[in-house]
């Protein structure tokens, strides 16, 4: 009951301007991300491709409107896949202001937390972002082979990588790098738990932009129920 605790608290946080500040911030930081490089390369194509190829034994192909509009399709769906890790990568910049928001509505009775330093917080994230857009495309290679169980292999790879980040770095917050990895370790079955129920929604658009935010909330309370302070 107190991991179905800690998501409703989470989720019942969503009304704070905190939460609502930094979900919009996020949102519009990665649609840029994703949107500009698609019609980037969108317009890149349209202008380096001629209107139609003819190949042997094929005939002529239309490029424009024929095989552009599909790459276009596929670098769309690709960029969109790349959502979530690039919405993981920018909450780690406003996970203080998740984390704090938290706190100062469930742990009122605790000192401020120390602030992570910006360039070891920043070399993580990229760190974690590279971690699991490879993983995903393994995982993604692993659909092709067994259809049936990839969504369980894509909630469990997924589940573990954000328990692991973000239980760590807002453990960290509380206490220090070598403490939070400690405690990860000793509680890695719950903290995998929390991870593999919050992964199952990734594959919805859109949604899986609120996972960030929603995934700081619930290992902040992860923490301070595992840490003693709940």
């Amino acid at each position: 009951m107190s991991l179905l605790d800690d998501f409703a608290r989470a989720l019942s946080q969503f009304t704070d301007p905190r939460f609502q500040k930094v979900f919009w911030k996020s949102l519009l930081l990665a649609f840029v991300l994703v949107m500009v490089p698609f019609f980037g390369i969108t317009a890149l194509l349209d202008w380096v491709l001629p209107e139609t190829v003819t190949l042997p034994w094929v005939g002529t192909l239309a490029i424009h409107g024929g095989l552009l509009s599909v790459a276009g399709i596929l670098t769309f769906f690709l960029l969109s896949f790349l959502m979530f890790p690039v919405a993981s990568v920018i909450i780690g910049f406003y996970l203080e202001e998740i984390s704090d928001a938290v706190e100062a509505r469930y742990y009122p009775q605790l000192p401020p937390a120390k602030p992570a330093p910006f360039f070891p917080m920043l070399l993580d994230s990229l760190k974690f972002t590279v971690i699991i857009v490879a993983a995903n495309i393994l995982v993604l290679a692993f659909y092709l082979m067994a259809s049936v169980f990839a969504p369980l292999v894509f909630w469990g790879v997924n589940g573990y990588l954000m328990g692991r980040e973000y239980f760590q770095l807002v453990a960290a917050r509380r206490v220090g790098m070598k403490e939070a990895t400690r405690l990860r370790k000793r509680y890695l079955a719950r903290i995998w738990l929390a991870g593999f129920l919050m992964a199952i929604p990734l594959s919805v658009p859109l949604v899986n932009l609120v996972i960030p935010i929603f995934g700081v909330a619930v290992f902040t309370h992860q923490f301070h129920r595992l840490y003693g302070d709940a």
